[in-house]
């Protein structure tokens, strides 16, 4: 690995880390360390940062914000590439926009609300990054990525990079074609959004901001929803009507204020977490007869 770095290190592709740990980019603060972190400063310099992966043939993977996932213990094999700061670019043309995967999904909701531009309400209060939005085909408040995306710049697992159609991403409920099928990450997005009213679009983000803020536990690092809604039941209604809220395992505790999210309450490891998913999966399968299956990411060194 010291040579991969000093070659990235010597094309100055942004910020290269070493045993960087992952609790440090996850919004639940668990994972650890990634053989090397790369946060390029931009999409030539990601471009730059696949040439060497390739080069050496090392194993990679892509995050966002670190919403949604749950990294291992024992960290993660190869390089770690985070897309933030460098592939956060946007540009509105009327109403089209373009934007970098690495933007934030809720500063880019309300940046455009107050451009009367709607389309994203939805996404008001969603954390995590653009990219990672499209990637699970993000939704909230009977609205989803797939409502609005014209196209999308992925980068593949081989290192090419390809413009996808929203036909062509294979959206349904939380999935797209790049999670199994052909899997890749998304480098930039193009939205198509409506004119309306300025005051009405902010007010309504700021509802679903508010919503958020009164029925999830955002005041503990959490990864987001754990369990995908076996519909038409839902996840947290059935965690919590089998009495599940509150149960403990190690760190990592099921949220009081809502039954599909699990938080970290001091020190939790991923093995708490993995426990108490597979002690809710066993429950409700025993009680309701549902299997629950999971929305968060779950990657890392088994």
């Amino acid at each position: 690995m010291k040579e991969v770095m000093k070659e990235l290190m010597d094309l100055q592709v942004g910020k290269v880390l070493e045993q960087e740990p992952l609790a440090n980019h996850t919004t639940i603060k668990i994972g650890g360390p990634a053989d090397l972190f790369v946060e390029p400063s931009s999409i030539e310099n990601l471009e730059k940062t696949m040439k060497i992966i390739k080069k050496y043939n090392l194993k990679w993977r892509a995050i966002g914000r670190g919403s949604n996932l749950l990294v291992s213990d024992k960290g993660i094999e190869g390089v770690v590439i985070k897309l933030g700061a460098g592939i956060d670019h946007l540009e509105i043309d009327d109403d089209v926009i373009k934007v970098g995967g690495g933007y934030s999904l809720v500063s880019l909701a309300t940046q455009i609300s107050r451009k009367g531009l709607s389309g994203m309400e939805f996404a008001g209060g969603i954390p995590g990054s653009v990219g990672g939005a499209v990637y699970m085909n993000a939704g909230a408040h009977g609205s989803d990525i797939s409502k609005i995306l014209v196209k999308a710049h992925i980068l593949f697992e081989d290192g090419t990079f390809e413009w996808l159609s929203n036909e062509e991403m294979e959206f349904s409920y939380r999935t797209s074609v790049l999670q199994k099928k052909r899997p890749g990450i998304v480098i930039q997005a193009v939205f198509k959004l409506e004119k309306g009213n300025r005051e009405e679009i902010v007010a309504k983000i700021q509802e679903n901001k508010n919503y958020r803020k009164e029925t999830q536990p955002y005041n503990y690092p959490c990864a987001g929803s754990i369990f995908r809604n076996p519909l038409p039941q839902y996840a947290g209604r059935l965690i919590q009507e089998a009495g599940l809220k509150g149960h403990r395992i190690g760190g990592a505790k099921i949220s009081e204020m809502h039954g599909n999210f699990i938080v970290n309450a001091g020190n939790a490891t991923s093995e708490d977490v993995l426990a108490l998913i597979q002690h809710v999966k066993d429950v409700i399968l025993e009680k309701y007869g549902v299997k629950m299956e999971t929305e968060v990411e779950i990657i890392g060194r088994k």
